[in-house]
């Protein structure tokens, strides 16, 4: 009800011409009561490709399906990298990791999951994460609320992308804190904490200097 009398309001102050297409525009942006939509294997939400650099992405779950309550992708491929260290103000991240092995760090912890395996990003904490192991790794995350994540993904993740620097983070309400942890490093025994522009070299709970390395 409160629907039809926003789409009644807006015909009183919008040209007759372009009502038909706002109206439209309206009804795709809010899904159906009752719709029932099946994502395939595979398949991104809208039949897009997004990338990243180091992994395939796949929109499973869209903001505008949730009233902006929830984003879900799909990490695909996940090889050797990942996105530099960041925190989102607004919203927590959830991942959970189908297969392969993936390093994350999350606040001051660091914790290498595996297949059937799950850790919360809470919002305000640091977090990131790298694939380590011997194949690549396959991942599902979803953001609570959605945010602008679906938009920074739609910028991002597009072949010669913007690089991915504390311009680009907050331009999408998010926090850059440092580069994105180096797998080889963390396979030695060697952990990159990364506040800031500065980087804490550890090994074994020891701080280091650049030297030790």
């Amino acid at each position: 009800m409160q629907r039809r009398s926003f789409l009644k309001g807006a015909a009183a102050v919008l040209p007759a011409a372009g009502l038909k297409e706002f109206a439209l525009g309206q009804a795709a942006s809010v899904p159906t009561p009752g719709d029932v939509h099946v994502v395939g294997a595979g398949e991104d939400r809208l039949g897009e490709t997004h990338s990243l650099g180091f992994s395939t992405i796949l929109f499973k779950v869209l903001p505008r399906e949730t009233g902006d309550g929830l984003f879900v992708i799909e990490h695909k491929g996940l090889g050797h990298g990942g996105p530099p260290v960041h925190v989102h103000p607004h919203q927590d991240e959830w991942f959970y990791v189908m297969e392969g092995e993936v390093l994350f760090q999350v606040g001051d912890k660091r914790l290498t999951l595996g297949a059937g395996e799950s850790v919360l990003g809470p919002r305000e904490v640091p977090h990131g994460f790298v694939g380590v192991g011997e194949k690549p790794a396959h991942m599902v995350i979803a953001f609570t609320p959605a945010g602008k994540m679906e938009g920074f993904f739609r910028e991002a993740a597009v072949p010669n992308g913007p690089p991915m620097d504390a311009r680009l983070f907050a331009k999408y309400d998010m926090e850059y804190v440092g580069p994105p942890l180096v797998a080889g490093l963390w396979r030695s025994g060697v952990s990159v904490l990364a506040r800031g522009c500065c980087l804490s070299l550890r090994r074994d709970g020891v701080k280091m200097d650049k030297t030790h390395l």
